[in-house]
């Protein structure tokens, strides 16, 4: 198996953690970066894992969803009404946890069903790492 690594840096998003017990309660962003790992068995005819000049469309998935966006846990209590009230005022985009560990896992599913379909099933993503700003991160790799 050979394997390349991509990433996104300076994304700017916010999210809130609703059932920590701080300040991350609170709606704050990061500038975050996603760093996938795709994977393959046989290289392409240039010898690549992935062009990574055809990958246009995880940037653009990114700017759409995620750059300058809010991020809400589908479990926040809070969610609903903010869109109601402010959801004018920002970009929302909501998943099952938006923790780095959450977000990594969401991105993984949401990502290497895209990088099968355009590569035929020849190449595929084996980890998804995301850092929120330069100290800390966390990983997905499926089991």
């Amino acid at each position: 198996m050979l394997t390349c690594k991509k990433s996104y840096r300076d994304i700017p998003f916010a999210h809130r953690q609703h059932h920590h017990n701080g300040h991350c309660a609170l709606i704050h962003g990061h500038n975050w970066a996603i760093t996938l790992t795709f994977a393959c068995n046989q290289t392409d005819e240039n010898g690549f894992v992935l062009d990574f000049g055809k990958v246009k469309y995880l940037k653009k998935w990114i700017e759409e969803n995620l750059d300058h966006a809010c991020l809400f846990n589908e479990s926040d209590p809070e969610k609903d009404a903010l869109l109601q009230q402010f959801g004018h005022l920002f970009k929302a985009y909501t998943l099952p946890s938006c923790s780095c560990e959450g977000l990594a896992e969401h991105i993984y599913h949401v990502f290497d069903p895209m990088v099968r379909t355009q590569t035929n099933n020849r190449a595929w993503i084996t980890e998804v790492e995301i850092d929120e700003d330069s100290k800390n991160s966390a990983a997905y790799r499926p089991t």
